[in-house]
C-alpha cells in the first residue's frame, strides 16, 4: 500500500507567488499600469486578493517586484566590466539602460512606477535599496577604479558623476524631448568624460558599431 506525501505548503506559495508575478507582469504590459488592478492580477493568477496582501501592501509593490523578476532574469547579476577602457566600459552600461528604457513593456511600467514612488514613500525605499542604489553603486566603482588609474582627476566627485550619467538619459525619457539611443548613450559617456576632465585615453576611446 503506497503511502501518500502530504502536500508542501512551502512549495504551494512559491508557485502562487511565481503565479502571480508572472500576471503582474504580462498585465501591465496588455492594459498598462492606471488600469491594472489587484483584482485583475489575482483573477489572471488564480489566487485571492488576500493571497496578494498577504505578500504585498500595493499594486506598485507587486508590479516592482514584478519588473524586478524580469529583469534578473533578462540581464543577470548586476555589474561593470573594468576592461580599461572607461569609455567602453560606461557604455557597456548605458546602451543597455538606453534600451531597456524604450522597451514598450517598460514604458508602461517605469512610468505608472514612478508615479507611485512619489506618493509610496516605502516602494521608493524598495526601488532605492533593491535596484538603484546598487546600480549607482557598482557604477561609482568602475569610476573610482579609473580614477585610481589616473584615467579621471584625483579630486573627481563620484556621486556627481553617476548623475551626470544616468540624469540626462532619465530626463530625455520621461519628458519624451528625443531619441533615447545608441548613439545617445556613446555621445552622453563622451560629453561627460570631458566634463569630468578624463584622459584622453579614457574619453576618446572610439565606439564600436551600433
Amino acid at each position: 500500500m503506497s503511502r501518500q506525501t502530504a502536500p508542501d505548503p512551502s512549495r504551494r506559495s512559491q508557485q502562487s507567488r511565481a503565479a502571480i508575478l508572472a500576471a503582474a507582469a504580462d498585465l501591465v504590459s496588455e492594459v498598462g499600469f492606471a488600469k491594472l488592478t489587484i483584482e485583475k492580477i489575482a483573477a489572471r493568477a488564480g489566487v485571492g486578493k488576500q493571497t496578494i496582501y498577504r505578500w504585498w501592501p500595493s499594486k506598485g509593490a507587486v508590479v516592482f517586484d514584478a519588473f524586478l523578476a524580469v529583469s534578473e532574469d533578462a540581464s543577470g547579476s548586476l555589474a561593470l566590466p573594468d576592461t580599461g577602457d572607461l569609455a567602453a566600459d560606461l557604455r557597456a552600461v548605458l546602451r543597455p539602460t538606453a534600451d531597456e528604457l524604450t522597451d514598450p513593456a517598460f514604458d508602461n511600467t517605469g512610468r505608472g512606477l514612478i508615479s507611485e514612488y512619489l506618493v509610496d514613500p516605502d516602494l521608493l525605499r524598495e526601488y532605492r535599496e533593491r535596484l538603484l542604489d546598487p546600480l549607482l553603486e557598482v557604477t561609482r566603482d568602475r569610476l573610482r577604479s579609473a580614477r585610481t588609474a589616473g584615467q579621471l582627476p584625483a579630486d573627481t566627485d563620484l556621486d556627481l558623476a553617476v548623475d551626470l550619467l544616468y540624469g540626462p538619459m532619465y530626463y530625455r525619457w520621461l519628458h519624451g524631448l528625443g531619441a533615447v539611443d545608441h548613439a545617445y548613450a556613446d555621445r552622453l559617456v563622451a560629453a561627460v568624460l570631458r566634463a569630468l576632465g578624463a584622459t584622453d585615453g579614457a574619453a576618446d576611446g572610439a565606439p564600436d558599431g551600433g
